[in-house]
């Protein structure tokens, strides 16, 4: 995230840093200025005319000056002013336009920041007051107080009733903790109406649930804090939303909305599932409720409930087996069951999500795809000078990246203006800036003007290095690896299966450890010699070899000196196998795709524990104690409950049931209890025991829960197939680029050019920035070249690969989208420039435009 915050009160340039006029420069008509005299001219260096550029006047202005400007009963159109300023007035002038500039840049940039964070422009701060609030609640420090907060309220469950018993809290500590927390929630949401607005923040769906939430949960706790009891507070579920609502969360957020969009074909074969289930549960009720000693069909209720379970397969065959045994040709009725609802059914549930989420995928690339490219258009807009309004020229791209990406230094942003000037002019036009997210995430590096590190060694030493290069480089070298690496598995596995019960690690090391460690090591040495620390690191497979290389030295120092709390450490040899998967392209193919939906796995991850946290609450607020050795002695399931001691002999046997362990009692347990109804394997065990102590509607629970599970669960499954087969089919489109190397660009920059924007930062009087630009300066005098090449690089991301993808589609997309911006183009103009100053803020409703 950009620091805007940084640039808030950013102080006025002095003017007598910035000269009034340079040759070759435009004059704007707002800032005519005396002409310097001859001596200075002839002594000034003309540099490249894309460096040196008054300001001129702005196509569009900034809205939040237009705001200040009506406010002090100004006209918006103060650049423009036709009237010339006396000769003392430009240093002035000049300051003031600088200004003015410094606040384009900035909405510029915050509109960038919307297109990349596909935040809605109508969320987009209005004036400077509102631009104040959106810094603030825009940098990383309020975002962490936000996290914060969030998981506080979250973590207060573990002290409150029913508490983990080692965490419990007092009533009046933990109703405090909760009050300070929501206080601070109150100070996000005000900060973030000053930036909205009220009329926004009430249309903006996501923030008005949170209020509401936010207004239930300050009365329970302040309920709570005056009667000093806990009450039935279900309502805790809700405090998810907070986490949920934070910036770092958005992921989860379009987890959820995923889900959400996904629900309305995913009800209908739910509902087409439902129904064959009652069809089959009212037969089988009929069928088998006569056999006295089937206790799963002597009613309806039992007949549904059994059929729901075997849905999931945890208790056949032992519901079919009472049926069973009183008439052989009653297991028709559960094949035919079984085949309709769970091989059928539930696998063309599969294939409709799939083709949903496959869908919906497509459609929020193509809406991401083209908010980005109106957020690109109105920042262009803000960039652009009437004097030259056919690009946006490398002064005011600077002002942008300054603000867009602070830490960026002076030759990244001059080459990131370059990687984006493809017409090689001294403007970037509107059809290159649409290339902005592209190329502003890369990173450049100068290209080495040696092949290999070790080039100016004295020849001796060269060819020995040589040798070395050519070694690790070989193909012989690479499947010898391979083949010990084979070696060594085997040998970890025979190892592995004599072993016998006890302590497996020995004191005395095995010389199998320390020959293959010793063969590893050499490999790591040579690769590092022969391609370079640099070049070694930069490849992720060597990466992954290093560390495991590692950890298998410090596991073998753990042996050695008899370190037994490290001695895990050795159980981490077998990811050395790993390395296999690189022979077979379609191992890559998964290990790629494993790697690449690691983060999108992460969030889903964190998306149904979520869910957990809902079901949790819920189940301690009704479930609480309900469970405890030998409670359900009457119902079906009290063997997997029963805990007794008899003596048998002279020895005391203890008959013990675990699954009293499976209770609500705390948020651990509840969570605990959670993951095994989403395994599935004897889930109705826990659901008759809860029912048995409570009532028949407690199943309700349960049943949900594992409808709610499914569908996360489908979800993930739909993505993990949607980014395989997408990964598959790109593959085959690129055969060529077996590699992926990620994205790469070269630019080249001449002496010239370096020359001539250390003249600018000069002119800024910015040091640091001359200083980094020296050096490239002075490595070219070094090794007498008049230009250095440079390499940008990054990761290829899904979206490029969507891009490729696509790109026939992307074209239509953008056609269909100027088509749809010119019939929301108002048909009317302002008749005149006067009437300009009347209505300042009418320029707004471009950026109040939802996508």
């Amino acid at each position: 995230m950009m620091a805007y915050g940084n640039y808030l009160h950013r102080s006025m340039l002095c003017c007598t840093e910035w000269k009034c006029w340079s040759p070759g420069s435009i004059v704007p008509d707002a800032l005519s200025c005396p002409l310097p005299d001859t001596a200075a001219v002839m002594q000034w260096r003309e540099p490249p005319a894309i460096y040196f550029e008054d300001y001129g006047s702005p196509v569009e202005r900034s809205s939040y000056l237009i705001e200040l400007n009506t406010n002090d009963g100004g006209s918006y159109d103060v650049i423009n002013d036709a009237s010339s300023p006396a000769a003392g007035d430009c240093c002035a002038q000049q300051g003031s336009a600088r200004h003015n500039w410094e606040m384009n840049y900035q909405e510029a940039a915050i509109y960038l920041q919307e297109g990349e964070n596909n935040d809605k422009f109508f969320t987009h701060p209005k004036n400077a007051k509102a631009l104040a609030a959106y810094l603030f609640a825009h940098n990383h420090l309020f975002y962490l107080m936000e996290l914060s907060t969030a998981l506080l309220l979250l973590l207060l469950s573990l002290c409150e009733a029913p508490a983990v018993p080692m965490l419990r809290l007092g009533i009046f500590v933990h109703a405090t903790l909760e009050l300070f927390a929501l206080i601070v929630v109150v100070f996000e949401l005000s900060m973030k109406m000053r930036w909205l607005g009220f009329q926004t923040f009430i249309r903006h769906k996501r923030t008005m649930v949170k209020t509401c939430v936010l207004f239930v949960q300050f009365i329970e706790a302040i309920v709570v804090l005056v009667r000093q009891t806990s009450h039935v507070r279900i309502t805790r579920a809700l405090r998810c939303i907070f986490l949920v609502d934070c910036r770092y969360c958005g992921a989860v957020r379009r987890n959820l909305r995923q889900i959400f969009q996904s629900l309305p074909p995913f009800i209908d074969i739910l509902l087409l599932l439902l129904f064959f289930m009652v069809i089959f549960a009212i037969l089988g009720f009929y069928l088998f409720s006569p056999n006295h000693s089937d206790p799963y069909f002597n009613t309806l209720e039992n007949s549904l409930v059994n059929l729901f379970v075997l849905l999931t397969t945890s208790n056949f065959p032992d519901v079919m087996m009472p049926s069973y045994a009183r008439n052989p040709w009653s297991c028709v009725f559960f094949i035919v069951y079984l085949s309709i609802e769970l091989y059928f059914i539930m696998n063309l549930l599969l294939a409709v999500v799939f083709d949903t989420f496959n869908d919906i995928e497509k459609r929020k690339f193509k809406s991401l795809l083209l908010h980005k490219r109106t957020a690109i258009q109105h920042a262009y807009h803000l960039l652009i000078t009437k004097q030259r309004p056919s690009g946006i020229s490398f002064k005011h791209f600077e002002g942008l990246l300054r603000f867009y990406k602070p830490r960026m230094c002076a030759r990244e942003r001059y080459l990131t203006f370059k990687a984006l000037n493809q017409s090689n002019t001294s403007l970037v036009s509107l059809k290159d800036f649409y290339n902005f997210y592209e190329v502003v995430g890369l990173k450049w590096k100068a290209k080495r003007n040696r092949e290999h590190w070790f080039d100016d060694l004295p020849r001796t030493a060269f060819l020995i290095f040589k040798g070395i290069n050519i070694l690790v480089k070989s193909r012989v070298f690479q499947y010898t690896m391979y083949t010990v690496v084979a070696v060594n598995g085997i040998w970890i596995l025979v190892e592995t299966f004599m072993l016998q019960g006890g302590n497996f690690f020995s004191r005395n090391v095995p010389w199998s450890y320390i020959v293959f460690l010793t063969i590893y090591g050499v490999e790591l040495l040579l690769k590092t010699t022969g391609l370079g620390p640099i070049e070694y690191l930069s490849s992720g497979w060597n990466l992954f070899d290093f560390s495991v290389t590692l950890f298998a030295f410090l596991g073998l120092m753990a042996l050695a000196f008899n370190m037994e709390p490290f001695y895990f450490i050795v159980v981490l040899r077998p990811l050395q196998l790993l390395r296999l998967f690189k022979l077979k392209k379609r191992y890559r193919n998964v290990l790629d795709t494993m790697f690449e939906l690691f983060p999108r796995m992460a969030s889903l991850g964190l998306t149904l524990l979520i869910f957990y946290y809902c079901f949790a609450i819920v189940g301690m607020e009704f479930f609480a104690g309900v469970v405890y050795p030998n409670c359900c002695n009457t119902s079906t399931v009290a063997d997997s409950y029963r805990w007794v001691n008899h003596t048998v002999g002279n020895k005391t046997v203890v008959e013990e049931g675990y699954y009293y362990l499976n209770n609500f009692d705390n948020i651990l347990n509840s969570f605990v209890t959670l993951f095994e109804l989403t395994v599935v394997n004897d889930w109705y065990i826990i659901m008759e025991g809860v029912t048995s102590q409570t009532t028949h509607w407690s199943r309700l629970y349960f049943m949900i829960f594992y409808i709610v599970t499914m569908v996360v669960m489908t979800i993930i499954v739909a993505f993990i197939l949607d980014a395989f087969v997408f990964r598959m089919n790109y593959t085959r489109k690129n055969q060529d680029s077996e590699e992926d190397n990620g994205i790469v660009l070269e630019k080249e920059i001449s002496k010239e050019e370096v020359v001539g924007i250390i003249e600018l930062y000069k002119r800024s009087s910015a040091a640091t920035e001359t200083a980094q630009l020296q050096k490239i300066v002075l490595q070219m005098d070094k090794y007498g070249q008049m230009s250095t090449l440079f390499l940008g690089r990054r990761s290829r991301t899904k979206s490029d690969l969507s891009m490729k993808m696509y790109e026939e589609e992307i074209q239509e997309w953008y056609e269909e989208h100027s088509k749809k911006e010119e019939s929301q183009t108002p048909l009317q103009e302002p008749a005149s420039a006067s009437n300009s100053s009347l209505k300042p803020l009418s320029l707004r409703q471009r950026s109040q435009t939802v996508i």
